[in-house]
């Protein structure tokens, strides 16, 4: 069954991460990752779960031009059983009913086989460069621009 995320998912989506993202950065890590989703579009944070046991997990997101999908995995002993495809068609079909018309997502050039998974799934490698900068937490939030006092 695909569920929206709930408090009582996150140490079976931590878990789950762990042994999907074993060398993870500290940034994607679940403890950092799953409060600032649930920030933002908390809807498009789901799990597949067998009974209470949490099996695979996929965040999404969209911004008003693109979907993005993101942290897809299912535990390896649940593997082969359609579970990845029924997580990323609930996100594609939410992202849809937004008004998403194309959707991004990365994989990491050696892991091949995570690309078929997205190529049977109707995804297409395009030739673009992948960017990323880290900003500082201690950065001020962006916002409007108050008034300043020569205006």
């Amino acid at each position: 069954m695909i569920s929206e995320f709930r408090d009582e998912h996150f140490a079976g989506v931590e878990a789950l991460w762990e042994e999907a993202f074993p060398n993870d950065a500290p940034w994607n890590k679940a403890s950092v990752a799953i409060p600032e989703k649930m920030r933002f579009q908390p809807g498009l944070m789901l799990v597949a779960l067998e009974g209470p046991l949490v099996v695979g997990s996929v965040m999404a997101g969209y911004e008003g031009h693109r979907g993005w999908i993101s942290r897809i995995a299912v535990l390896r002993a649940h593997r082969h059983k359609r579970i990845g495809q029924a997580l990323l068609l609930e996100a594609e079909e939410r992202l849809a009913a937004l008004g998403c018309l194309k959707i991004n997502l990365q994989v990491v050039a050696s892991n091949a086989a995570v690309v078929r998974f997205y190529e049977g799934a109707g995804y297409q490698v395009e030739p673009r460069v992948s960017m990323s900068k880290r900003i500082s937490q201690s950065r001020p939030a962006v916002g409007p621009k108050s008034a300043s006092p020569d205006a």
